[in-house]
C-alpha cells in the first residue's frame, strides 16, 4: 500500500503522537484516545482501489477513535466506511447502537456522523472508504445500517468477506484497470449485502422499506446485466412481487425497468471501451458480455447515449 507507519520505526517517545498524526492524515479527524502509559505496538497500511480507500490496522495497544460533532462541523466529507474484522474484537457504536465484530463480519458507518471504533485487545481491521453516492443508501434507512453486523454465514455477505479480506491483503498486487474494474465488484458486493440486510431489519418504515426493495432490485440487475434474458418479469419473480409493482417502483423514479437496464448495460460498455486493459477486446465482445449481442443495435445505442460510435469512443479516451 501506499503509506505505511509502524510503530516499532518510531522513537517511544514519539509514538503515540505520530500514531495520532497517521490516522488523522489518512482517515480525516478523529479524537485518538490511548492511555499515555500504554505502550504502542502496531501498523497502519493505507492505499486506493480506484474510488475506494482501503486500509489495513494492526494493533495489540487497546485504544479507541472519535467521530465528535466538533470534529465534523470542522470537516465532513460525505463518506461511509466498512471495516471487516480480520482477527480480534472490534467494537463499534453509531445511531445508538452499538456492535462488537467477530472475526468475518463487516459493519457499515457514516463519517459524516458521530461515532467510536474501539479496540480492547488485539485486532486485525480491514477498512474501506466510499462516498455516500457509492453506495447508494435508500433515505430513511441510511441511519438503520450503520453499526449493524453483516455477517459471512451466507448470501451476498458469505462472498463479500473472503473478497474484502484479499483485496486489503493485496492491494499491491494490483495494476490500475485491474484496480478500477475491482472497485466496481467490491462496490457491487458490499451494496448487495448492505440490501440483504437491510430486507432483514424489522424496524424500518414501510416507505424505507420501498426503497430498500429498490436497492434489491438495482444490484439484481446489475449482477444480471450480461444475461440476454434479464426483463421484467424475471426480476420481478425474483423478488417476489408482481410485473406491474416492479413497473410502478421504477414509473416513481421516472424512469421504466428497461430504460434502466439499457442505461446500465451502456454505462459498462462505456467503462469497458475507456479501460486500456481491454483495448484488445472487441467492441463487440465487449457489448456481448453486458447483454447487446446486437453489433448494429449496440452502436446505435451507444452513439445517441454518448454522441459518438464505440468505437470513436475508444479512440478519444485512449
Amino acid at each position: 500500500m501506499a503509506m505505511l507507519i509502524r510503530a516499532r520505526d518510531v522513537p517511544p517517545a514519539q509514538r503515540h503522537d505520530a500514531w495520532r498524526s497517521f490516522v488523522c492524515d489518512t482517515l480525516g479527524p478523529l479524537d485518538v484516545r490511548i492511555d499515555p502509559d500504554a505502550p504502542l505496538r502496531g501498523e497502519i497500511e493505507a492505499g486506493r482501489l480506484g474510488a475506494v480507500g482501503v486500509g489495513r490496522v494492526r494493533t495489540s495497544t487497546p485504544h479507541s477513535v472519535h467521530r465528535t460533532p466538533g470534529l465534523i462541523r470542522r470537516d465532513s466529507p460525505e463518506l461511509y466506511r466498512g471495516v471487516l474484522a480480520l482477527s480480534g474484537s472490534p467494537m463499534l457504536a453509531q445511531d445508538g447502537r452499538s456492535v462488537r465484530l467477530n472475526r468475518g463480519e463487516l459493519v457499515i458507518y457514516d463519517f459524516a456522523r458521530p461515532y467510536e471504533l474501539a479496540y480492547d485487545s488485539a485486532v486485525e481491521l480491514a477498512v474501506f472508504s466510499f462516498p455516500h453516492d457509492l453506495l447508494a443508501l435508500p433515505a430513511g434507512a441510511a441511519s438503520a445500517i450503520t453499526a449493524v453486523p453483516i455477517t459471512s454465514d451466507g448470501g451476498a455477505g458469505a462472498l463479500a468477506a473472503p473478497l474484502l479480506r484479499r483485496v486489503a491483503l493485496d492491494l499491491d498486487s494490483y495494476r490500475p484497470a485491474s484496480a478500477a474494474r475491482l472497485s466496481t465488484v467490491v462496490m457491487d458486493l458490499v451494496s448487495a449485502a448492505v440490501a440483504e440486510r437491510l430486507d432483514q431489519l424489522p424496524a424500518l418504515s414501510p416507505q424505507a422499506r420501498q426503497r430498500t426493495l429498490v436497492l434489491n432490485v438495482h444490484t439484481f440487475i446489475e449482477r444480471h446485466l450480461g444475461e440476454t434474458d434479464l426483463d421484467p418479469a424475471a426480476i420481478a419473480a425474483a423478488h417476489h412481487i408482481s410485473v406491474r409493482y416492479l413497473h410502478r417502483l421504477f414509473e416513481s423514479r421516472d424512469t421504466t425497468v428497461s430504460a434502466w437496464i439499457r442505461h446500465r448495460r451502456l454505462e459498462r460498455c462505456r467503462q469497458d471501451l475507456a479501460d486500456p486493459a481491454l483495448r484488445s477486446q472487441p467492441v463487440s465482445a465487449i457489448a456481448a458480455r453486458w447483454g447487446l449481442p446486437d453489433s448494429a443495435h449496440f452502436s446505435r445505442l451507444f452513439r445517441r447515449a454518448y454522441g459518438r460510435p464505440p468505437i470513436e469512443y475508444r479512440r478519444e479516451a485512449g
